[in-house]
């Protein structure tokens, strides 16, 4: 027996009511929403009380930036077991061999990060943004104060927002012409 067919749904609306009230969405920079009930920084960057948020919105894609450069860089602990080959004596291929160019990249990426940005603000970012440490937990780690990661966090994603060419308000030219890849006046040919 066939299903009557279900009216199609509009590009981005929720199948499910219960879990589209969950959802903190914002746009993204390249258009698409992203789901702040997902990030480490939902919290921060959620207005409260008529308030502004604590971080802004480049500070959260600067976030969002290194949470995906610790996914493709393969540095959260595995939680599951690996169902990949157990290692022979024969088969002595190291790990940097095994490890993908992506990863490898995404590492360099994370190297420069810890590059530019001081000791303690690059430690508070990874932890937060990328292995998803609470900031109580961090503080707590490392002996500081409470309310301190809080901070060093927002410092330290200041800084990575800078060091990305991330600002709070759009820069550019304000009438720029829009760019076309045929000469002006010229019209495609018709194929047949």
């Amino acid at each position: 027996m066939r299903r009557p067919e279900e009216p199609r749904r509009p590009v981005g609306e929720a199948a499910n009511p219960f879990a589209t009230q969950h959802r903190m969405t914002i746009p993204g920079p390249d258009g698409a929403e992203l789901n702040l009930a997902e990030s480490p920084l939902a919290r921060l960057a959620a207005a409260t009380k008529g308030e502004a948020p604590f971080l802004e919105r480049h500070q959260v894609e600067a976030g969002e930036r290194v949470r995906r450069l610790v996914e493709r860089a393969q540095l959260q602990p595995r939680l599951t077991m690996a169902y990949s080959a157990a290692r022979t004596a024969g088969n002595r291929q190291s790990a940097a061999a095994e490890m993908s160019d992506m990863a490898a990249d995404a590492r360099k990426a994370l190297a420069a990060i810890h590059r530019v940005l001081p000791r303690d603000c690059a430690g508070v970012v990874l932890d937060v943004c990328g292995l998803f440490k609470g900031l109580q937990q961090v503080e707590h780690e490392r002996g500081w104060p409470r309310r301190s990661a809080k901070l060093v966090l927002r410092i330290g994603l200041e800084q990575l927002a800078q060091h990305f060419g991330l600002s709070p308000v759009a820069i550019g030219e304000p009438n720029r012409r829009p760019r076309q890849w045929m000469g002006e006046g010229a019209r495609p040919e018709r194929f047949e």
